[in-house]
């Protein structure tokens, strides 16, 4: 049953989602698609429309791109670095300011709990910006003392790629979207950002803060489409000189294969079917909790999520059995209910993928602890589900659900830890890992031997603007935030002068 007592919508969401389909916002102004074409973003908890949206084809990003390049051009080219610095930190107020109504917009499209939005999404985005406005003034080269001795003056410059191009997913629509235009940004790049076409409102609300922080016209292009049409535009396109995509292992390979046309430098951070483990001698108050949290945060729609549990097999029916005890009283509801523990899935599209999951799972021979089965009710709900009596062979330990599905694994002879890492890293994936231990040497052992991008330990999905994140295998390559994201918006240019 899935019971709701909604928040009161913002007066500030109210006015945006007035007056007709919201418009793409290019050259500073938001205006209609040159088709006129619009399609619907739909509210998951209900399945109703929320309200249209114009819908980008390639002649929108064609004038999107005469928008950017004019301002990498011109007006752009003028700020100063510490200018760049202080439009990134009005913009990080603006969006203090507007916190509650962005939650709320993320929670509406998306179906995500409004407290968490509030909590986490908005604040970490904000954070981001604040953190890449202080990058903006410290963007650097280097002087060398070459080989050519004191007849030669060396250096290097570092300069932004120029026009951008960056698509992002609907997991977390405003914090991609953080993720992307803050480095970019700071480095001196004009972007053009395409939103999810399941989540287009937060984005497009930001534009409007965008405007109002007064960035030069062009400098950021935030249009709403499709992936075969306006991504594919983005990616082919010959003046487009970068791609930074974050979204599926399948879309990520397309991706590559298209930007060859005119060698565009790619970014990817992509899938993820992350294992965490943990060992009889965890702190179970942190590692129960943890491992919950790891999976069901988000509806488990998270590149992320703590997927496959390797559990020792000394404490695996305890914490298999206080797992489940958790999850079963976790509230399922609207993401605008204050209550709600876990929000519906994004779509009908990613409903029926994870239901057929579950029936998958079940079918091989797994037993769901908890869940197992999508609730009948409007909206798209899939409960917390916990899956024993899994191999590592299954489709459902193999292939990223991308939903709140867990599968728990056993693992024996804690002194030879060797066989779980190699299980670990028996996947395609290694975007992320998790160790509980209060063994220090074990912890930094198994976290150097696991094969991701980043490894928690006693933790799980902490992130920080300061710390990088990336992929190894397909999980992608390239690594955002921190200092490492400005290797994605730079590139150097050596000088040499002659002195004599």
């Amino acid at each position: 049953m899935v019971e709701a007592q909604l928040v009161g919508l913002d007066p500030r969401v109210e006015a945006f989602l007035q007056g007709g389909p919201k418009k793409l916002f290019i050259g500073g102004d938001f205006v209609e698609s040159v088709s006129g074409k619009t399609f619907d973003s739909v509210n998951p908890a209900n399945a109703e429309v929320i309200t249209a949206v114009y819908e980008a084809d390639k002649e929108d990003v064609d004038r999107a791109v005469e928008a950017a390049e004019r301002a990498f051009y011109g007006d752009w080219a003028k700020v100063t670095p510490s200018e760049r610095g202080r439009l990134l930190w009005k913009l990080a107020d603006l969006m203090d300011d507007h916190l509650e109504a962005l939650a709320q917009l993320e929670s509406l499209d998306n179906g995500k709990p409004v407290a968490h939005a509030r909590a986490v999404d908005i604040p970490l985005a904000i954070d981001h910006f604040r953190y890449y406005a202080g990058w903006a003034t410290k963007i650097s080269g280097e002087l060398i003392d070459s080989s050519a001795g004191r007849s030669m003056l060396t250096y290097t410059r570092r300069e932004p790629v120029g026009v951008v191009g960056q698509i992002i997913p609907w997991n977390f629509p405003i914090l991609m979207s953080a993720w992307k235009l803050g480095a970019a940004l700071a480095t001196g790049n004009a972007v053009i950002l395409k939103t999810a076409e399941q989540t287009p409102l937060s984005a497009l609300y930001l534009a409007g803060l965008i405007q109002q922080a007064g960035f030069p016209d062009g400098v950021v292009n935030i249009i709403s489409g499709f992936g075969p049409t306006a991504g594919a535009a983005i990616v082919t396109h010959p003046r487009i000189r970068k791609v930074a995509f974050t979204g599926s292992t399948e879309v990520g390979k397309l991706i590559m294969q298209q930007a060859s046309g005119n060698l565009k430098r790619v970014s990817l951070e992509l899938g993820g079917k992350s294992p965490n483990i943990i060992f009889p001698d965890a702190d179970f108050s942190k590692a129960i909790p943890g491992a919950l949290m790891g999976i069901f945060f988000n509806q488990g729609q998270v590149c992320t999520a703590g997927s496959r549990l390797f559990v020792h097999k000394k404490v695996y029916d305890n914490v298999v059995a206080d797992m489940t005890s958790h999850a079963a009283k976790m509230k399922l509801g609207p993401g605008l209910d204050e209550s709600t523990d876990i929000g519906p899935l994004v779509s009908a599209e990613q409903f029926s993928r994870v239901s057929g999951y579950l029936h998958k799972g079940v079918e091989e021979g797994a037993t769901p602890t908890t869940g197992g089965r999508p609730l009948e009710h409007p909206g798209y709900f899939v409960p917390p589900t916990i899956f024993t009596d899994v191999s590592d062979q299954m489709t459902i330990a193999r292939e990223e659900i991308f939903g709140p599905v867990v599968v728990a694994l056993p693992f024996d002879d804690e002194a030879q830890i060797a066989d779980v890492i190699r299980r670990a890293n028996n996947t395609e994936y290694g975007l992320a890992a998790g160790v509980w231990t209060t063994d220090v040497r074990k912890a930094h052992k198994v976290a150097h031997a696991l094969e991701a991008g980043t490894v928690w330990v006693n933790c799980y999905n902490a992130l920080d603007a300061s710390v990088p994140f990336g992929g190894y295998k397909q999980s992608g390559f390239g690594r955002e935030m921190g200092s490492a994201a400005l290797e994605l918006y730079t590139q150097v240019k050596a000088v040499w002068v002659n002195l004599d």
